[in-house]
């Protein structure tokens, strides 16, 4: 294969990486990675030092981005830690639980779904003392509270995401031709 092919080939792969960064179900920063290490490969590890680095340090901080701007989105929103563990609970049992369902849209719909209804499962069980009413409208609040931080968290990723391609760009065209 040309290695401008590849190389471009790559890119691609670590387009579709961004556009995993901000749509859940999709892989992200894993993606852009796997693209920088191939190039590592086929060139040599040391023209791709810097990108790497990048990508390694986005992809932690990715992880991170994710759980805290759910955090801080449930914090906002007065969630409990009830709220914040029934959504955690609610991701890992929608992805899992549409798995088989939906082999292509169940474990999206679930990772979607799934952190909205265990958040409001985990706030109305919290807040029983709470009139019917009242508990519901806190559930719900909790759930949007975590809803927009996750938006947000995945907006940042995609942001980060794009630091890294652009700095394998930035980095590796010279060592195209």
């Amino acid at each position: 294969m040309n290695i401008t092919i590849l190389y471009w080939v790559l890119v691609l792969v670590m387009l579709v990486g961004i556009v995993g960064a901000v749509v859940p179900g999709i892989p992200g920063s894993s993606l852009i990675l796997g693209a920088i290490l191939v190039w590592g490969f086929v060139r040599g590890f040391d023209v791709i030092g810097w990108a790497l680095g990048t990508t390694l340090v986005i992809l932690l901080l990715s992880v991170g981005v994710d759980f805290l701007a759910m955090h801080l989105g449930a914090q906002r929103a007065g969630a409990s830690k009830w709220g914040q563990f029934g959504a955690i609970i609610g991701l890992v049992l929608g992805f899992l639980g549409l798995l088989p369902a939906f082999l292509v849209a169940g474990p999206l719909i679930g990772i979607l779904v799934g952190p909205i209804v265990g958040a409001f499962i985990g706030e109305f069980l919290y807040r029983r003392n709470l009139p019917l009413e009242e508990r519901a409208k806190t559930s719900f609040k909790a759930s949007v509270g975590i809803l927009v931080g996750s938006l947000v968290g995945n907006l940042i990723q995609g942001l980060l995401a794009i630091a890294a391609v652009v700095v394998f760009i930035a980095t590796t065209w010279s060592t195209v031709g």
